[in-house]
Parts: C-alpha cells; sequence; structure tokens
C-alpha cells in the first residue's frame, strides 16, 4: 500500500499539470453538494478525456482507492460527497458539446455540459431538448443522467431516460463500454443504458452521451391560475389531464410558496390565493389558443381568484422566475428547509396534500407545497429554526411524509435520487428481494465496492 502522498505523485504523473488537487481549500471545495452534508477527499482529480479517467479509475481499483464522481454538485441528497474520503473525480472539465447532428435529431455531449447551455445550443438550430431541472443552468448532462432527472416539462415530455440514446461509460475497474447508438431501433445485445440511468455513480462514469433531440415548437403561451383553495388548485390538475390535454408544464404552488415569493420578489402574484397554477401549452398557432381557452374553461369549474394570460416572452419568463424562486424565499421565512421530491400517482395528489397539511399541524411546523404537480411530484419544503428541538420535528415530519406518499402507492424520491440523506428509507419502496438484486448487480461491477461507495443501500448489518 502507498501512502497517500505517493498516490498523489503517481496521479500527477498520469494527468496534465493542474488537474490534480490536494491543497486544503481545493479539497474543500469539494467536500459538499446542495445538501450541505460535508466530508473531505483526499485528493480531487479533473480529468479533460475518456482515456484519463479510465487511467485513474484503473490505478484506484488497483490500489483500493473510493472514488465519487462529482458532476456540478447541484444534487440535493449528498450524493457527490466522498463519505469514504479518497479520490473525487470532477467531470467539470469534459464539458464539450462534441456534436449536434441536425439530419438525426441527436446530440453528443461530455458529461460536464451544463443544461442550460445544452437548451440553448440544440434550439440554435431549431431543435429541443425537453428535460429542464429546476438546477439546469447550473447542474450537467453527466449529473442529470446519474440522478435520471426530471423537470417542469415532464409531464409531456418524460424525464431524462426518455432522451438517452447511448452511453460511454467507465466502469470502476477501469474498462471503458458504449451502450446504444444514434439508432432509433437497436436491439443488438441487452439494453445496458437503462443499467446507468439513476444509478447515482455507483456503477460507472459516464464519459459521453448520445442524447435525443425533438424539433422545436415555435409557438408557446402560458397563464397564472390562482385558486381560493389548494384542494380545488390540486383537483384541477386532474380535470385538466383527464380532459385529454397534456400542457408542456403544469406546476403548482401553494400559498406560502406564493407569499414567499411575493414578500422576496415583488413580481405581483395573488397573496391571498390558497394555491396558484402555471401552465404553458406549445404547438401550432391555433393549437396553442384553442388548448388555452380549453384549459381556462376547467379552471373555471372551480371558485377561481383570478386568471392571467403572459401577453409577452418577458412577462412569461417574470411568471418562471416566480416558480424557479420558491426555494429561495421560502430560505427567508426560517433558516432551515427540508427539500424533499416525493412523488405520488397524479389522480393521489390532492390526498398526499392533504396528508401533507395535517403532518403541518401534527408537528407545528411551516411546509411548503409546490412543483410538477403534472406527473404528481410534489417538493415538499420543510421549515424550521435551527434549534435541536425543532429539527427534531422536521426529521419526524419528514418520515411521516415518505410514509404517507408510500401508503398512496407514491416513492420517495421523484428526481433528487437517493444518495446518503434518504438511505435510511430505502426500505419504504425497496422489498429484500430488490434490494439484494440491486447489491448483486453492484458486486458484479464494482466487486471491491470503490466506486461512490456509501450512497443508496443501507449499510449491510
Amino acid at each position: 500500500m502507498y501512502s497517500i502522498k505517493e498516490h498523489i505523485q503517481k496521479l500527477r504523473q498520469m494527468l496534465p499539470e493542474g488537474t490534480v488537487l490536494d491543497g486544503h481549500e481545493d479539497l474543500l471545495g469539494y467536500s459538499y453538494d446542495s445538501q450541505m452534508i460535508e466530508a473531505m477527499p483526499d485528493v480531487v482529480c479533473l480529468p479533460q478525456t475518456t482515456e484519463q479517467v479510465s487511467a485513474v479509475m484503473a490505478y484506484c481499483y488497483q490500489n483500493e482507492i473510493p472514488v465519487t464522481p462529482r458532476g456540478a454538485a447541484s444534487g440535493a441528497t449528498g450524493g457527490a460527497v466522498p463519505v469514504r474520503g479518497g479520490l473525487v473525480m470532477s467531470m467539470q472539465r469534459m464539458n464539450a458539446i462534441e456534436e449536434i447532428d441536425t439530419q438525426n435529431f441527436v446530440a453528443t455531449v461530455q458529461p460536464g455540459v451544463f443544461t442550460a447551455d445544452l437548451h440553448k445550443a440544440v434550439e440554435a438550430h431549431g431543435l429541443f431538448y425537453p428535460p429542464d431541472p429546476a438546477s439546469m443552468a447550473f447542474s450537467s448532462i453527466g449529473g442529470n443522467i446519474a440522478e435520471n432527472a426530471g423537470g417542469m416539462r415532464a409531464v409531456k415530455y418524460g424525464v431524462t431516460a426518455a432522451y438517452v440514446m447511448g452511453l460511454e461509460v467507465v466502469l470502476p475497474d477501469g474498462s471503458i463500454i458504449k451502450t446504444g447508438s444514434k439508432c432509433i431501433k437497436d436491439v443488438v445485445g441487452f439494453n445496458m443504458t437503462p443499467l446507468f440511468l439513476g444509478s447515482e455513480g455507483m456503477l460507472g462514469i459516464i464519459t459521453k452521451a448520445f442524447l435525443r433531440l425533438v424539433p422545436l415548437q415555435r409557438h408557446k403561451k402560458v397563464c397564472r391560475v390562482a385558486f381560493h383553495s389548494l384542494a380545488d388548485t390540486v383537483k384541477t390538475v386532474t380535470n385538466v389531464l383527464q380532459a385529454g390535454i397534456i400542457p408542456l408544464t403544469l406546476e403548482f404552488m401553494d400559498t406560502l410558496a406564493i407569499r414567499a415569493v411575493e414578500e422576496y420578489m415583488q413580481l405581483g402574484l395573488p397573496r391571498d390565493a390558497g394555491g396558484m397554477l402555471l401552465i404553458e401549452v406549445e404547438g401550432g398557432e391555433q393549437q396553442v389558443e384553442e388548448d388555452m381557452r380549453r384549459i381556462l374553461e376547467i379552471c373555471g369549474r372551480l371558485p377561481l381568484l383570478e386568471t392571467h394570460i403572459a401577453d409577452s416572452a418577458e412577462e412569461s419568463a417574470q411568471l418562471w422566475k416566480a416558480r424557479r424562486s420558491v426555494p429561495a424565499s421560502l430560505l427567508r421565512i426560517k433558516p432551515r428547509r427540508f427539500n424533499e421530491d416525493i412523488v405520488v400517482p397524479r389522480a393521489r395528489i390532492s390526498e398526499m396534500s392533504e396528508r401533507i397539511q395535517r403532518i403541518a399541524s401534527k408537528y407545528n411546523l411551516l411546509i411548503s407545497s409546490f412543483g410538477h404537480a403534472g406527473d404528481g411530484n410534489i417538493h415538499v419544503n420543510v421549515l424550521a429554526e435551527d434549534t435541536p428541538e425543532e429539527l427534531e420535528r422536521a426529521h419526524m415530519a419528514v418520515a411521516e411524509i415518505f410514509e404517507a406518499a408510500t401508503s398512496l402507492e407514491g416513492r420517495i424520491s421523484g428526481e433528487h435520487g437517493i444518495g446518503l440523506a434518504k438511505k435510511p428509507f430505502l426500505s419504504l419502496n425497496i422489498d429484500k428481494p430488490t434490494l439484494r438484486l440491486m447489491r448483486i448487480l453492484k458486486q458484479t461491477l464494482d466487486p471491491k465496492g470503490l466506486l461512490n461507495p456509501g450512497k443508496v443501500m443501507p449499510d449491510e448489518e
């Protein structure tokens, strides 16, 4: 066994100058993600090619050094935190859009590309990459794939998995594999691509992705609909979808979220609303007008406080600014915010909303609900003071929210993943035989247990 200093010397011989970091301040910058759980690595590597990733992984495998893959560290469950020390493999310098194939509607990208940058690049060619996580301005494609990220447009287009046609992946022993292709139809061998979607960096390190694109719709329209009650707000979501209308986005905000954003941003939101929907439709010009007319007619079947249609691109942007500002706005109310991303079948959103309100009353806490009502993905934010007593109540409330979602045929995560934060609750959704199969897959690809150790699966007794 080498000492860590000897390992670092070897790594510096393998990689370009300036791509192996071991200074205290450098290491500190790679010790946490947005969950703010902190653990220091021993060394950080910033590879620039697949071959460099492969060489580092092979070296770490041979010398049994834990490796934590890291995208842009925007994850919300501690998935990029190096809890076993070792090496952090940051993919930030592998950030090239290698090709936008306008004939086949495929983008070939490296994992460090920011999602919003890919949006801009493909839209310049009249194409569209639908996944739009809230963190898209600072989250990377590799991380989106590892977490199977969603976003507001998932109600119509689905999540990241629907757009990954193939991958290049470095396995824990340094082997480089390629899955899938640019072909729409491809049944050559086992379909290995889904194995790495949502795997949270535990099975391999993604170094390239082939992403499916769709034509860009030129006509869009956004409306804001405010209701007197949250119950009527979420009931309307079901009514719209049952009418056969699939909007581009169908988001909701509860009264606490509305008031927090308005206090912070002063965007003209209705402070006295019990709940609010933000609805966007797209398509041909006539189709957009007809869909919006029908949506407003459906909304009017329940008592409305107000409706407002954005009449310019700037006003539409302001409405979405309101939605994306909810997390920061809530932090102005309480210093601690537990951001959970439960998901339930769409028909049970109303029941889940009622359960959340009861849990808030039971534990005397402020709990805000908002998010992707169109696909049943509710962002539940439990707010608390930074005191032991209130934090304990907040943790109890979170556990009860997970149990409530599970009892309604839901899941404890819709897009944030499990990581460290939700690992204790995995058994609510994953039974023992399924967990055993997960362990077998991990053991097969990573027999030494070195890649992103300590995440997702509960520690074995």
